[in-house]
């Protein structure tokens, strides 16, 4: 069972198989600002599959993963999903060596979602990252201002 809790807001497709990934439901502890029932955070990080995580609330959103021992990563896998509505959404992706106090942002992406079209973001990168404590998203689900909730189908580590 994934060990997770929902935090407050101002605290701190299928994945290719040519990579080993984390176990995260093993190696580390999740901290969420909110949660829809039915989407829970642990869909989107474990490989069992399931619906992908939504926040419960609008506006910008955190999923902070708590690692029990540092991790070397070298390559991280997103998905994002949107079938109901145009909105460009912005991510950042951070990491910390000492426990979440200090934070480097690894990369900031926006993307623009028009269903039909385009309802589907895949990003891959490869990372050269050692002694990882905490890697932190955030979301902001629409840079317009919308109502728009933060979702996540997909993280994967390795």
């Amino acid at each position: 069972m994934m060990r997770k809790k929902i935090i407050n807001r101002s605290s701190k497709e299928p994945v290719s198989t040519d990579h080993t990934w984390l176990d995260l439901e093993r190696l580390a502890k999740v901290e969420i600002t909110s949660e829809e029932t039915g989407h829970p955070v642990e869909s989107a990080l474990t490989t069992g599959g399931g619906t992908g995580w939504l926040a419960s609330e609008t506006g910008k959103q955190t999923i902070r993963l708590l690692f029990d021992e540092p991790q070397a990563l070298g390559h991280i896998h997103l998905v994002f999903e949107e079938e109901g509505r145009e909105r460009t959404h912005e991510f950042v992706l951070r990491w910390s060596k000492d426990g979440g106090r200090s934070y480097r942002e690894i990369l900031r992406q926006q993307y623009t979602f028009s269903p039909p079209a385009s309802t589907r973001e895949v990003e891959d990168y490869t990372v050269d990252l050692n002694g990882v404590t905490a890697l932190e998203l955030t979301i902001v689900p629409d840079l317009s201002g919308g109502n728009a909730r933060a979702s996540l189908i997909s993280l994967r580590l390795g």
